[in-house]
C-alpha cells in the first residue's frame, strides 16, 4: 500500500538537468531513492540496480531519460523504470515527489523502497491475434528476455520455451566467475514466475525444424506449433581434437550447470593440479577462481592472455596479475596429448605441449571457445547455416529468407552498427547481448513498424579485478591507447580504427565504461586525436 514518506535533510527539490542525488528515506530501514533530473524532468526512482545492486547514483545519467549502471551497464528508464538493457531483468520502482511545508515526500511501497526493485508482470490480461503462439528453442538469457519482453509489452498470445539445460535460465558468468552449481543462486526465475504469465516450459531437447509445416519436433517425439519461432540454443563448448583428450576422464569443458559440478566434484576440498587449456575469458576466469587452493597451469598457443580481443599490452599486464596469484603460464606453443594417470589410467595425468614440457594434471579444463548450437538445423533443406554453424538475421533477428523466424544469442550472426561497425555481420557471444536482443525480438513482435534502438555491446569479466568492455572488434582495430596499468588492474584502454574508438576496456575506473557505451550510443564519442590530447571521457555529457 502507498504511504508518504520523508526524505532525510531535503527542504525543497534543487536539481540541475543532468544531475543525481541519493536521499536516505526516513522510516525505511536502509531505505534510499535516487532523485534523477533528465532533461529537465525531476523524478524519484530505486536507488540501485536491479541486478547486483550496484548504486545507480555512481552510474550515468543522459539527457534522453537513461540511468545506466556503473558496474555492468545495466539501463533502465529514468522515467518508467523500465528495463531498457541488459543484464537487468526487474525494473526499478517509480515514485511521486511531494514538496510541503519545507520538507520533501516520496509517495510508495516501503518494500518497494527497501528492495529498490519492481518484478515485472507477466499478466496476460487483453487480447493476440486468435492462435499466436511463440515458440523459444533454448532456455538462457536471450529466452529470458523474449519472454519478460513480450508480456511487458502486452503479448497475450502463447509462449512455450524448450529447453535441454535442466533448469530454469541461470546467472550464466557466475558458472566460471565463481564455479557457483546452486540453483537456489543461480536461477534468475522458478517455475511458478513462468506459470504465472502462461508460460509453457517444456524440458526437452530439439531436434529438428519444419518451417513448411510451422513445427519443432523434440527427442521425446512431441510436435510443437508456433506461428513465431526464436532459435535461441547458445553455444556448445568445444572440445579439443588431440591425442588423449576424447578418451580420458576429468577433462572437463565449461558451458552449464551439469559441467561445474562435475568439476569442482573432481577438485574436491583442494590441492589439486589443475591443467587450463586456453588463455581465453572462461580460461582466466576459471585460474582465478581455482588457484587459491591448487597448483594451477594455463597453456595456450597464444603469446599472451586474451591478445586477440584486448591485445598484447593489456593481455600481457593482465598475465602479470594472475600470476601473482600463484598461476603459471606456458604460452605461445600447442598441446601435443594428453596422457593417463598412472594410479588411474581411465583418467587424465599429464598434459604434454609441442615443446615437450610435460604438466602434472588431476584435472584438466577446456577453455577453447565455443561454437553455434544449431545441430538441430545442419540437415535443414530450407535454412542454410553460415560457415561457422551460426544463423544469419536481419537488423531485427529475423531469419534471412524466413518469414515469422528469429535467430537471438550466441549462433546469430547480425548486422552491427555501432560504431566501426558500418552494419556488418557480427556474432557476439555476450550474456547480455543475448538478453537484449531477446527484448529486441519481442519489441518487434508486439510492434514490427518500430525502429530497434541502437545498443552498445556490454560484457564483463573477473580476472581478479573486474574487467569492464564495451563497444565491438570484430571488424577490426588498428590501435590501442592504453592509460594506467593494467597489471595494477587500474587502467583504461581505447581500441580504435582509424580516428574511431570501437571499443574500450576499463580496470577500477567505474563508472567509464557505463559513460562509454552511452556515449557510443549516442555516437558523443571523442576520437583517437581527441584521447591523445587528454580529453577526459568522463566530462562529456551523454
Amino acid at each position: 500500500m502507498a504511504s508518504e514518506f520523508k526524505l532525510k535533510d531535503l527542504t525543497s527539490i534543487s536539481l540541475s538537468p543532468g544531475s543525481k542525488q541519493e536521499v536516505e528515506v526516513e522510516g525505511v530501514d536502509g531505505g534510499k531513492v535516487l532523485l534523477v533530473n533528465a532533461g529537465g524532468k525531476i523524478q524519484a526512482i530505486g536507488a540501485k540496480c536491479t541486478h547486483y545492486g550496484a548504486p545507480l547514483a555512481n552510474g550515468v545519467l543522459t539527457a534522453d531519460g537513461r540511468v545506466k549502471c556503473p558496474w555492468h551497464g545495466a539501463c533502465f528508464s529514468t522515467s518508467t523504470g523500465d528495463v531498457e538493457e541488459a543484464p537487468a531483468l526487474d525494473a526499478l520502482p517509480v515514485f511521486k515527489l511531494i514538496e510541503r511545508n519545507g520538507a520533501v515526500y516520496v509517495v510508495g511501497d516501503e518494500s518497494a523502497i527497501k528492495s529498490s526493485k519492481r518484478q515485472p508482470s507477466l499478466s496476460c490480461a487483453g487480447s493476440s491475434p486468435a492462435g499466436d503462439k511463440v515458440v523459444v528453442v533454448g532456455g538462457g538469457s536471450g529466452a529470458l528476455g523474449t519472454v519478460e519482453g513480450l508480456r511487458e509489452k502486452g503479448f497475450t498470445g502463447g509462449i512455450t520455451v524448450i529447453s535441454n539445460e535442466g533448469y530454469f535460465p541461470i546467472d550464466r558468468p557466475k558458472l566460471s566467475k565463481a564455479l557457483m552449481t546452486d540453483l537456489s543462486r543461480l536461477q534468475w526465475r522458478d517455475r511458478s514466475w513462468f506459470d504465472s504469465g502462461n508460460v509453457e516450459w517444456v524440458d526437452g531437447e530439439a531436434t529438428a525444424v519444419d518451417f513448411g509445416d510451422r513445427t519443432v519436433s523434440t527427442k521425446n517425439g512431441r510436435n510443437i506449433s508456433y506461428t513465431k519461432l526464436i532459435l535461441a540454443t547458445g553455444g556448445t563448448a568445444r572440445k579439443l581434437p588431440v591425442n588423449g583428450f576424447s578418451v580420458l576422464g576429468n577433462i572437463f569443458t565449461l558451458r552449464n550447470v551439469h559441467d561445474v559440478k562435475a568439476i569442482v566434484d573432481a577438485i574436491g576440498e583442494k590441492g589439486k593440479k589443475i591443467v587450463i587449456i586456453g588463455a581465453s575469458f572462461i580460461g582466466m576466469e576459471v585460474a582465478n577462481a581455482t588457484c587459491k587452493d591448487n597448483t594451477v597451469a594455463v597453456a595456450d598457443v597464444s603469446k599472451v592472455p586474451l591478445e586477440r580481443v584486448l591485445g598484447k599490452k593489456v593481455g600481457a599486464g593482465i598475465q602479470k596479475a594472475i600470476e601473482a596469484k600463484g598461476v603459471t603460464f606456458y604460452l605461445g606453443g600447442g598441446i601435443e596429448r594428453a596422457e593417463p594417470s598412472t594410479s588411474d589410467p581411465s583418467k587424465v595425468g599429464a598434459v604434454v605441449l609441442k615443446d615437450g614440457t610435460k604438466l602434472e594434471a588431476d584435472l584438466v579444463i577446456l577453455g577453447v571457445g565455443v561454437m553455434p548450437a544449431t545441430e538441430y538445423l545442419r540437415d535443414n533443406s530450407i535454412l542454410r547455416l553460415e560457415e561457422d554453424g551460426s544463423v544469419k538475421t536481419d537488423d531485427n533477428f529475423q531469419v534471412s529468407g524466413l518469414k515469422d523466424v528469429y535467430a537471438i544469442g550466441d549462433i546469430a550472426t547480425h548486422p552491427y552498427s555501432g560504431p566501426g561497425g558500418e552494419g556488418k555481420p557480427v556474432r557476439i557471444e555476450h550474456w547480455n547481448v543475448a538478453q537484449n536482443s531477446g527484448r529486441h525480438v519481442a519489441n518487434h513482435i508486439v510492434n514490427p513498424t518500430q525502429k530497434r534502438p541502437l545498443d552498445i555491446p556490454i560484457f564483463w569479466s573477473a580476472l581478479g579485478a573486474q574487467l569492464r568492455y564495451c563497444g565491438n572488434t570484430a571488424n577490426g582495430w588498428d590501435d590501442v591507447i592504453v592509460n594506467g596499468d593494467p597489471a595494477e588492474a587500474k587502467f583504461v584502454a581505447y581500441y580504435t580504427k582509424g580516428e574511431t574508438v570501437v571499443a574500450m576496456a576499463s580496470m577500477g575506473r567505474d563508472p567509464l565504461m557505463s559513460q562509454s557505451a552511452e556515449l557510443m550510443r549516442l555516437n558523443k564519442m571523442p576520437s583517437k586525436k581527441h584521447i591523445q590530447d587528454g580529453v577526459d571521457v568522463m566530462s562529456i555529457a551523454p
